[in-house]
């Protein structure tokens, strides 16, 4: 009997007008739309089409230091516009960005049910710590505190999200008229009382069709990779070729596994930038379009700070120069190793290198025909280097419709992909187990 293909999942990561930074800039591009709840519903309703399994929605708490030169970054409140597209949308889930550094876990617990219950079960949450201490300082604090504090705080407020998730189950509510209205003694207080949060419960509110949200995480560094192998039930992971996606998921399933966890119970989904056309050159002119956007000498200048050597002078079309291997440069190392990837992977000319930075960052690009990009997807899934992507569409929704209208046939054809929803429910539609429900999380109310 041959062995069942790996199924692709995909999520839909919404972005302002698409996240090449010069996305807005185009002639034909959504900018004057960003702040209508029509355009986000439009790409709603796109990617539910195309049958992904999510829309996300990332957030910060702060105005971007340079708002006049790099566009639009995050106008909507997520909760606010999850809802709102909620009731647009029938299966796709909705998932959002929750800052553990901003929320207490009540508040998040009661909104993230309600989300839940709005959408009939499609609910989601990438845990973040948040990055800025412009954030911190919009919340009457002056920095966010540093990398062991944040994700000390982190870890807490998911456990206490969980416990509470746990605290109201869906049986206690009986609506029996001549009887009970709750069955009481199904409820939980938790008590919590932590180093972060004091939280008695429970929660108010029952738990929706798929007895939790789905939470998500997206750590990077040794303690992010921590809380997301204890915690994280789906990973939004960088990396900028297949190998560096794999050695990030062994590792991550290794320590979920030391955690006692079930490693292959997590949805692993590297980001993903695709530029797809009916051939390759047309690909690339869609890539090379929005490349020649870029305002020169502003892209030049950042690409200067990430490698602490002057930029100027480089030719835009002519191959990137030599830079000192990663061992000898004594600046951010993070950034720089990404760069040195990059251009180890795609060696570009100054211009597509910046464009590489520009669209994703250190995430997968890639440039190809329908058949050449599913040849990519079916090798990452097939050596384990993930479960499904993070589709990052350099533009919105123009890129978005490419991957949904070109390559979702081409993986379908494959039997790589779904060609009807299978479930109701994000977790299902996922793969994701439900939560085990602990019977012992305090005294019954």
């Amino acid at each position: 009997m041959s062995r069942a293909l790996k199924q692709a999942r995909f999520n839909l990561f919404i972005y302002g007008a698409g996240h090449h930074q010069a996305a807005w800039r185009a002639p034909d591009s959504h900018a004057e739309q960003l702040a209508d709840t029509g355009y986000y519903v439009q790409l709603a309703q796109l990617a539910e089409r195309g049958l992904l399994d999510a829309v996300f929605l990332a957030d910060s708490q702060a105005v971007s230091a340079d708002a006049a030169a790099a566009g639009p970054t995050w106008l909507f409140e997520p909760f606010t516009l999850l809802t709102a597209l909620s009731q647009h949308t029938s299966r796709i889930g909705l998932v959002c960005t929750v800052s553990s550094s901003f929320y207490s876990p009540f508040h998040a617990s009661r909104m993230l049910a309600s989300l839940d219950r709005l959408s009939g079960g499609r609910a989601g949450a990438n845990i973040v710590t948040s990055m800025w201490d412009s954030e911190a300082q919009n919340h009457g604090r002056q920095s966010l505190g540093d990398h062991g504090y944040r994700y000390g705080r982190a870890d807490e407020f998911i456990t206490v999200l969980r416990q509470l998730f746990e605290s109201h189950p869906r049986d206690a509510l009986q609506i029996q008229r001549d009887l009970v209205f709750t069955d009481a003694g199904q409820l939980r207080e938790i008590n919590h009382a932590g180093e972060h949060f004091s939280v008695r419960g429970p929660l108010n509110l029952p738990a929706g069709p798929q007895d939790s949200p789905v939470i998500f995480q997206a750590g990077s560094s040794g303690q992010g990779r921590d809380l997301a192998a204890k915690h994280a039930e789906g990973i939004y992971s960088v990396a900028a070729d297949e190998q560096m996606a794999l050695e990030y998921a062994r590792d991550v399933r290794a320590r979920a596994q030391l955690m006692g966890r079930d490693p292959q119970a997590l949805a692993i989904m590297p980001g993903l930038v695709t530029y797809v056309g009916n051939t390759l050159e047309e690909a690339r002119q869609k890539q090379r379009r929005l490349n020649n956007l870029l305002p020169t000498a502003q892209s030049l200048a950042q690409l200067a700070v990430f490698i602490q050597q002057d930029t100027s002078d480089w030719e835009l079309d002519a191959p990137v120069p030599a830079l000192p291997p990663l061992e000898q440069f004594s600046g951010p190392a993070g950034r720089y190793a990404t760069i040195l990837r990059l251009i180890e992977i795609h060696q570009p000319t100054v211009r597509e290198l910046l464009g590489l930075l520009a669209a994703g960052g250190g995430h997968c690009t890639m440039v190809g025909t329908p058949s050449m990009i599913a040849d990519e997807i079916e090798r990452w899934l097939d050596s384990g280097a993930a479960d499904g992507f993070n589709l990052m569409p350099p533009s919105l929704p123009d890129s978005l419709d490419d991957f949904v209208q070109l390559v979702i046939p081409e993986l379908q054809r494959r039997g790589r992909f779904r060609t009807a929803y299978e479930h109701r429910t994000l977790r299902e539609n996922l793969g994701l187990p439900r939560p085990v429900r602990r019977e012992k999380l305090a005294q019954p109310v």
